[in-house]
């Protein structure tokens, strides 16, 4: 009698592979996510791309992390290939800015090794040439370490599926579903460790603690399918050795980095921050002794002022904008978390002052409580803004102006002057704070016979940037005069000044015969001659658009202005 054949059930995948290799790509993607943020963030914060930085980055790495799906195919052994993608990309997640840092500042300190080595004149320094290509492809360094981390991304999804397949004998429905919801997973989880923990964080640092999560899941891929993996011996050393690589990095690396990016300033760094909304930096210069030093505030790389003009700047903001408005008891100050233009309103004697900026960590800075600054810069910095931050007249709000104002409007508060002081609009998030609504709440703010006076960019670089923002204003209800004077840090600076009702600004400071206020460098005859434009200056004004919201009409004049300056320059 013929026995019946025993028929074996085929092999299913363990749970606790599967709950590894999900867990696995899980970590994997928030890495890549973060890396993402990492590459885009000190494009932004150190080269000022910040602007078109972070959608050139994911687009970039999006289409290169296709193009690896693709790739993936041509690796033989998913186990071996997945182990050694792992080491490859915490190797260069961790040393890419480290790498572009030096990279970057090496090619901006040449012209000045070149020119002290053959003794050359300060306006023969090169900058064409290699020494200008290699200026150029510095600054594209981020984003080809994107698409080199894009490409071995792609490749992480197809590895661990092929992986997940040949550990069952059996077809495994939804493979690619199941993974790729572990996948979304993992980047919700690290977007949201980018926003809470790393923007807080020195970016080397955060670059370091990310790979080694990398390598972690590295480590546990290798103890679990350490006989599949060819050379596995060599792969684990690799691990190993990365593993010393990243824990240099996370020691050494912020005190490396920072040293390279501080080759981008002319003048000695003393100070650099990385607070959650931008990089802090303050430089100084040692003049004669006869002479105090200058020091400068750069906020992600772009000069925010130099001691020896800020006067200048901060006496134009403000002191036009008093003199025209009929009252100055209570007076908003929105942005100059640095406190140079409320040392300029404290001279006029207010009864009250607000003061809302959006970076907590700046305003504590120039509060000097618990300064990290040397004691000398300290000193400086507290005589050049009058230690006006802790001003018992002052009222300090931290918010978003686009949405703070909302609230003072609620709370019925009424301002006798608003002085706008914020950066240029170079990106998005910054071009609603010029836009027609942000200037309608700024209307309902003021009092009837009140002044605003608002930061315009430079008329010489950006001049339709600057007109545009003159005719927001008037859209928002606003009679506009704008002027101009020359700071020398920045060139042509200019300054728009906006009323409700009544005269206008410029013709109320035509009736006066005197500042009121003790002013040792700015005079009412040259705030009266700053209005004055050359004659061409607005014959096309009516075809400038305003910035009304939505539109960022002003980011593309800004943009479009400042590049074709650029392309204009030796």
């Amino acid at each position: 009698m013929t026995q019946p054949i025993a028929l074996t059930k085929p092999k299913s995948l363990g749970w606790f592979d599967d709950v590894l290799l999900l867990g696995i790509m899980a970590v994997l993607a928030g890495c890549g996510l973060i890396y993402e943020y990492l590459l885009s963030h000190y494009a932004g914060r150190i080269l000022g791309a910040l602007e078109a930085a972070i959608y050139t980055m994911i687009g970039l790495m999006i289409v290169a992390m296709g193009i690896g799906a693709f790739a993936a195919r041509q690796i033989r052994c998913a186990f071996t290939g997945f182990a050694v993608l792992e080491l490859l990309v915490a190797i260069t997640g961790a040393s890419a800015i480290m790498i572009t840092a030096a990279v970057i500042g090496f090619s901006h300190q040449l012209p000045q090794f070149i020119n002290q080595t053959f003794n050359l004149a300060p306006d023969m320094s090169p900058s064409g040439g290699f020494i200008g290509q290699l200026q150029l492809i510095s600054k594209y360094l981020p984003y080809l370490w994107g698409v080199i981390l894009g490409l071995m991304i792609g490749m992480e999804i197809p590895l661990i599926a092929r992986v997940r397949q040949s550990l069952s004998e059996q077809h495994l429905l939804h493979n690619a579903g199941t993974i790729y919801g572990a996948d979304y997973i993992g980047a919700g989880i690290g977007a949201a460790i980018w926003v809470a923990l790393m923007l807080a964080i020195d970016i080397q640092l955060a670059a370091a603690l990310t790979a080694s999560f990398n390598l972690l899941a590295g480590f546990a891929f290798i103890g679990r399918f350490y006989a599949q993996i060819n050379h596995a011996k060599l792969i684990l050393i690799g691990h190993i050795f990365a593993s010393g690589l990243l824990v240099v990095l996370a020691l050494y690396g912020p005190q490396w980095e920072q040293g390279f990016n501080n080759l981008l300033y002319k003048d000695k760094v003393v100070y650099q921050q990385a607070t959650r909304f931008q990089q802090l930096t303050i430089t100084e210069r040692i003049r004669s002794q006869q002479l105090p030093a200058v020091y400068s505030l750069y906020i992600n790389g772009r000069l925010q002022f130099a001691s020896d003009d800020e006067h200048i700047y901060h006496a134009f903001l403000v002191h036009p904008t008093l003199a025209a408005a009929a009252r100055h008891d209570n007076i908003l100050i929105i942005g100059g978390g640095d406190g140079l233009a409320l040392k300029q309103v404290l001279k006029w004697q207010p009864q009250a002052v607000t003061l809302m900026d959006l970076d907590q960590a700046l305003v504590e800075l120039f509060r000097f409580q618990q300064t990290p600054l040397p004691t000398r810069t300290t000193q400086a910095l507290q005589q050049l803004n009058g230690n006006a931050l802790n001003d018992p007249r002052l009222t300090l709000i931290y918010d978003d102006a686009f949405n703070g104002l909302d609230k003072l409007i609620a709370a019925n508060h009424k301002y006798d002057a608003i002085i706008v002081d914020l950066p240029d609009p170079s990106h998005p998030d910054l071009n609603k704070l010029y836009s027609d609504l942000f200037y309608r709440k700024v209307n309902e703010l003021l009092n009837a016979d009140g002044v605003v006076s608002v930061q315009s960019t430079s008329p010489y670089h950006a001049p339709n940037a600057f007109i545009s923002i003159g005719n927001t204003l008037s859209l928002a209800g606003f009679k506009v005069d704008q002027y101009h004077h020359n700071v020398p840090s920045f060139g042509q600076w200019g300054w728009s000044m906006g009323t409700k009702a009544g005269l206008s600004g410029r013709q109320r400071l035509q009736r006066l015969t005197n500042l009121s206020v003790d002013e040792s460098w700015l005079t009412l005859g040259l705030i009266q001659s700053s209005f004055e434009f050359p004659k061409q200056f607005y014959l096309n004004r009516n075809t400038i658009k305003a910035n009304t919201i939505g539109s960022l009409q002003l980011y593309r004049y800004h943009q479009q202005d400042w590049s074709a300056e650029q392309a204009m320059t030796p």
